[in-house]
């Protein structure tokens, strides 16, 4: 053995004894407890023992198989005592499996013997090789015994329990397995065994603190083998008995191929190497190898914590190059089962299920996107996952489509359901490794499926809030125009009434054809308000001039009615287009306000911050409560005739501008409408600013 080995092996051996007894002594330090951590206490100090006698004296000194024979006969007393007093004996008798404990207690006997022997005798007669070979034949017998004895203590052990013992098992199983490995090697290749009995103390080393977990029951508890780990692991297990194997044929083929054993080893190597080269990335053999491990190592076949993290973060991955959300359901669901493709089916307006996407489905999409709508009954009062792997009756009365059974790519077949409502359904490709649904596939995919269905629900209800809010602003906008028209209408009605009494008269006639143009263009501009609606947005406030806004309002109305315009105002930040239509709604509803004869007055002043706009109607007047309940409410009017949208626009296209509308009115005097709109920034605080 090279100093190196030495090193480690001494070393490790120290490290392991140290770790043993401080256990020994935590637990030797308790009291009122019962036998059996007294006797782990002594299992441990003996194996402490073994362990600080071989990193002192090394693995050929006098009593280090003698050592070892007492530590492994403390450790089988230790969980022969677990076994008859723990929860396996109190559950029933145990007399079945005594007697293998006495037949190995029988060979660890026999071990000593031949060990005591051996050391009378000579290292080179034929009589000491043979015992040395009786006794790795020993060992690997004991080792195997005991490994049976732990997997039937575990085994038996009540599954709600085995937390508590696990770890305590899994670290002996390990022990004696590389007992195993450790006298195979060296009954096979004895010039081989050195780096494995260096070896063996860091292994020692790092079984004690799993030892000690696994005694601390809160924190056994909470210690759960993580899938990926354990994967992991194992896979690295594997390549180590992919080396081991690879090792052992060298030393075979070295025995047996004699001055050929360089050529075979190396075209057993090459063979190998390819071979795993060729495996190894194969998506079916890593399926199948997590599916083993899933069987053997868990209870269930899902880790259903980290199975609903990633189906949350495949549904609600953020981003603008997310795929459609289709997609990622389908993704998500399929993902589950390790599908390596699926296709997605939504409800349509004849009860059925149409095709609406696919996730990564490859080759030829099914011969039909249909199915029927008594499929479709039944699968929603059911709720079935059907496994399409089964015969075609194997679901009861369930009708399915021919294509659906047909299709031999098809493995499952998801119901989508929201609320009892059937919205949609997901096929399944068939994994790599196939296989039948059993029941903790139908209770993921069922839950899965509904927790889709939900966010496809969601996804289908903001949309149809989406459009149901376009077509409102739509129909409101529409409102708007329609009220505008009311107002047009009115004015040429008045109009064509007083033709009939001054037709004749060439002014009338000439503020008629003006009239009429203007009626004309303002239909134009109302029809261009209705198309740009949903493509332009209105302008930004600027400073302009009302005074100019409101002499031309004035001018088209008072052909028909008496309108006064008064006063002036700096400049005011407003949109030309929305004050206009403000004015507009203001002043024809104090002219309907007002008898034939009264005139309504455009007033316009300012005070510090805004330029104010009243207009001034001495009609019929509103009250105060019609005022705070329905004046600026949509579809609420005091005329007859009326669409009750001009008050409510106005007020809607002030607030657009930063401004406001003020009443005051009193039934029988009339009513003000004071606008109020902010003042432009001066051309001389701009400068000052800068």
């Amino acid at each position: 053995m090279g100093a190196l080995l030495q090193f480690v092996g001494d070393w490790g051996h120290a490290l392991a004894a140290v770790l043993f007894a401080a256990l020994g002594i935590f637990l030797l330090r308790r009291r009122g407890e019962a036998p059996e951590p007294r006797l782990l206490a002594a299992a441990l100090l003996l194996t402490s023992c073994w362990a600080l006698y071989v990193s002192f004296g090394g693995v050929s000194k006098p009593l280090s198989g003698i050592g070892e024979c007492i530590r492994n006969a403390a450790w089988l007393l230790a969980i022969y005592v677990m076994l008859r007093r723990g929860p396996v004996g109190r559950a029933g008798p145990t007399g079945a499996v005594t007697p293998v404990y006495l037949v190995i207690a029988g060979l660890l006997l026999i071990q000593t013997v031949i060990d005591l022997i051996g050391q009378q005798l000579s290292p080179f007669s034929d009589l000491y090789h043979a015992l040395v070979t009786c006794s790795a034949i020993l060992r690997m017998m004991t080792a195997i015994g005991s490994i049976l004895l732990v997997h039937h203590l575990y085994t038996a052990w009540p599954s709600r329990e085995r937390g508590g013992v696990a770890l305590l098992l899994g670290s002996l199983a390990a022990m004696w397995t590389y007992d195993l490995s450790l006298y195979a090697v060296s009954w096979f290749a004895p010039h081989r065994v050195n780096e494995l009995y260096a070896l063996r103390g860091l292994l020692m080393a790092l079984v004690a603190p799993v030892i000690a977990i696994g005694m601390r029951k809160d924190m056994a508890g909470r210690l759960r083998l993580s899938r990926t780990i354990t994967f992991q692991s194992l896979s690295i297990v594997a390549v180590g008995l992919y080396v081991g194997v690879l090792a052992a044929a060298a030393v075979l083929i070295e025995l047996i191929a004699g001055p050929y054993a360089r050529v075979v080893e190396i075209g057993a190597v090459f063979f190998t190497a390819v071979t795993a080269l060729v495996l190894l990335p194969s998506p079916r053999l890593r399926a199948l190898w997590k599916v083993q491990v899933a069987k053997h190592f868990f209870q269930h076949r899902y880790d259903y914590r980290t199975e609903w993290m990633r189906f949350g973060d495949t549904i609600g991955r953020p981003g603008e190059d997310a795929a459609p959300l289709g997609q990622r359901v389908a993704k998500a669901v399929a993902d589950i089962t390790d599908s390596p493709a699926a296709i997605l089916f939504l409800r349509d307006d004849h009860g059925g299920l149409s095709f609406e996407t696919h996730w990564n489905w490859a080759g030829d999409m099914p011969d039909t996107d249909m199915i029927g709508p008594v499929t479709v009954t039944q699968l929603e009062k059911t709720g079935w996952i059907v496994d399409l792997a089964k015969p075609k009756g194997g679901d009861g009365t369930l009708i399915l489509p021919s294509w659906l059974l047909e299709d031999g790519r098809i493995w499952a077949l998801v119901p989508l359901i929201h609320y009892g409502r059937m919205i949609g359904a997901l096929l399944l490709a068939r994994p790599p490794i196939d296989r039948r649904l059993d029941w903790e596939d139908f209770d993921m995919l069922r839950a899965a499926g509904r927790q889709a269905a939900t966010h496809i629900s969601e996804a289908q209800g903001q949309r149809a809030l989406d459009d149901a809010q376009r077509f409102d602003e739509f129909n409101r906008r529409f409102a708007f125009i329609i009220h505008d028209v009311k107002n047009l209408v009115s004015q040429l009605s008045l109009l064509s009434r007083n033709a009939e009494r001054h037709a004749d008269n060439p002014d009338f006639r000439a503020d008629m054809v003006l009239t009429l143009r203007e009626s004309v263009g303002k239909m134009n501009d109302m029809l261009a308000r209705l198309s740009q609606h949903n493509k332009a947005r209105a302008e930004e406030p600027r400073p302009m001039a009302l005074i100019a806004m409101l002499k031309q309002v004035a001018r088209t109305r008072a052909r028909l009615h008496p309108v006064h315009v008064s006063g002036d105002a700096p400049p005011a930040l407003a949109d030309p287009v929305r004050f206009e239509q403000i004015v507009t709604h203001l002043l024809q509803n104090a002219i309907d306000a007002s008898v034939p004869d009264s005139p309504v007055d455009l007033r316009l002043s300012a005070d510090a911050t805004h330029a104010i706009v009243e207009v001034v109607d001495r009609g019929t007047g509103m009250s105060a409560e019609y005022i705070r309940r329905d004046l600026f409410k949509p579809f609420s009017s005091s005329k007859a005739a009326g669409f009750g949208l001009g008050a409510f626009e106005a007020r809607t296209l002030a607030q657009a501008m930063g401004g406001r509308i003020e009443v005051e009115s009193k039934p029988g005097v009339g009513s003000r409408f004071t606008l109020r709109l902010p003042l432009a920034p001066r051309t001389d605080d701009k400068e000052k600013a800068a």
